[in-house]
């Protein structure tokens, strides 16, 4: 096509993926070397991280826990604190997050939340055309041109006078972008990310007096912290930029991580501007970490909840980790959605967010995330009114004692064959959604993202593990999950249309979903073998 211009790569740089219009503004030789510099210098590194992760899990697999490090005691013991937070950070009471489509964006940077999440990572499919495009949705956004008509519904979306301010999330160290090969070698998708959107938009960002601010997902020590922070210091370095410009906020979204936050924040402190309570993927990782642990199979999904056992143990820690060494401590997500046509429903959605954002502010959080525009006001009016000030930092929660035991505690409740019924319907259909290229899925009356998927099929993995008795007294084992499976596969059928149903890509989700839930072995992430579906 005569608007498609060919791409000029540099030296040991090939692009596997389709080029689209406006491609060549984002995948640019300048734009494409800086990338490749990076991953030269840095993707050994996280290879050999990865496999410390997979050594790590097999001492979990025989037996052992998380604790907490004997060799960096020092440094939670020692008297330091993160460098200076930048003005336009101070105040992150309500968060937004979602995936980097030109109209999400715009929707969301015009919210009224304090801060937009724009997600390369568990909110966002990575089909390369999305990657892609994202990268040219968040360039037009500090260009002053992401203005667009849906061509759709012929709405015109324009970006309104106080957007939030940006934060971007790139995939974890874990994901590959295989589209992009450097020296013969598929590149990490955490580096392209990255690395395209602070070559593009660094000094557009501080020009109009914010800056490159990230989201780090799924750190699973202080050596993957450390190993963003040299990423940092070389972009810095080549883009001419002062070191600790640069500002992200970490995830806590893994077991392992929450037994490191000192040191994470330490090793980041020249660009930390806080930690993140991760809930949904900190379940699944609890699960994941211990799955092999009889002594750890949890409740239903719906019985984990954030004001008990090992949650509520890990969220006041994150506080007072924070607060002590100048951090922001933000808080969970709030998943729900506007409930149509039910008004008693959606009032009882909207007091669910109410209390679980009261607990986070009460107990000292800084912020909190919600996953839809409505939800912002809900939030913005609790931390208003609990938290009238920019932020918490002074709450220091020395009275929090949070040891090894607490971090472990599982949450007491039931499991029913209901709970397990639905997560093969949420699990099935999410995966459904992101093998047509969509992160954030509305299902029942919930904003899912990977993560939901993650524990649905985490949790059905175990139960047919170790055939855990499930209330009265059905066996969780493989043969009532291939009984399960193709009746409530006739249930979302039902709920969905049975044309919608046939137009969609069930058939490649459900076996996914089957393997996955029966393997012998734990796949760590199901994102990584769904990957190779997408185009």
């Amino acid at each position: 096509m005569s608007d498609i211009p060919a791409l000029s790569l540099p030296p040991g740089v090939a692009i596997k993926g389709a080029v689209q219009p406006r491609f060549d503004e984002i995948l640019t030789p300048e734009a494409l070397a800086f990338v490749a510099e990076l991953h030269r210098r840095f993707n050994e590194t996280r290879k050999r991280l990865l496999a410390v992760r997979a050594e790590r899990q097999k001492r979990f697999d025989a037996g052992e826990t998380p604790d907490f490090l004997a060799e960096t005691r020092h440094i939670r013991e020692g008297d330091w604190s993160v460098a200076p937070i930048p003005a336009d950070l101070q105040d992150r009471r309500v968060e937004i997050t979602g995936p980097v489509d030109r109209k999400m964006i715009i929707n969301a940077l015009n919210s009224g939340a304090k801060v937009f999440m724009a997600d390369f990572e568990d909110a966002s499919s990575p089909v390369w055309t999305n990657m892609v495009e994202g990268q040219i949705n968040l360039r037009d956004r500090w260009a002053n041109r992401i203005d667009f008509t849906d061509p759709a519904s012929g709405k015109d979306y324009k970006l309104g006078a106080k957007p939030a301010v940006l934060i971007i999330r790139p995939r974890g160290w874990h994901l590959p972008e295989r589209h992009i090969e450097i020296d013969g070698e598929e590149a990490s998708g955490s580096l392209v990310d990255f690395g395209l959107y602070v070559f593009h938009n660094a000094k557009a960002a501080l020009a109009a007096g914010s800056g490159p601010y990230f989201y780090l997902p799924k750190l699973e020590s202080h050596l993957e912290a450390r190993l963003w922070n040299d990423v940092f210091v070389a972009a810095q370095s080549a883009l001419g930029l002062k070191n600790g410009t640069i500002k992200a906020t970490v995830l806590i979204e893994t077991l392992p991580a929450a037994f490191e936050m000192d040191e994470i924040l330490y090793e980041l402190r020249e660009h930390m501007a806080g930690l993140n309570c991760g809930r949904w993927d900190y379940i699944f990782s609890f699960i994941k970490k211990l799955a092999r642990n009889k002594a750890y199979v949890l409740p239903d999904r719906s019985q984990v909840v954030m004001s008990k056992a090992f949650l509520r143990a890990y969220s006041l820690l994150l506080i007072k980790t924070c607060h002590k060494r100048g951090a922001f401590a933000m808080g969970g997500m709030a998943a729900q959605i506007p409930v149509k046509n039910n008004p008693e429903a959606n009032a009882a959605a909207f007091a669910k967010v109410r209390a679980d954002k009261e607990r986070e502010a009460g107990d000292g959080h800084d912020g909190t995330w919600v996953a839809h525009p409505d939800l912002v006001p809900v939030a913005m009016e609790v931390f208003d009114r609990l938290m009238p000030q920019a932020n918490q930092l002074g709450k220091t929660r020395d009275d929090v004692n949070i040891g090894t035991t607490d971090l472990l505690e599982v949450h007491q409740g039931t499991r029913t064959e209901e709970g397990f019924r639905e997560n093969i319907r949420v699990g099935v259909q999410y995966i459904e959604a992101w093998l047509r290229g969509r992160g954030a899925v509305p299902i029942y009356n919930m904003m899912e993202d990977a993560a939901t998927a993650e524990i649905s099929r985490a949790q059905i993995w175990q139960f047919v593990q170790y055939g855990v008795e499930l209330e009265g007294g059905v066996k969780a084992d493989a043969d009532l999950f291939k009984r399960c499976l193709p009746e409530e596969m006739e249930r979302v059928k039902g709920e969905l249309g049975a044309d919608v149903y046939a137009k969609g890509r069930f058939p490649e989700a459900i076996a996914l979903f089957e393997k996955l839930s029966l393997a012998p072995n734990f796949e760590d992430f199901l994102t990584v073998p769904a990957y190779a579906k997408l185009s």
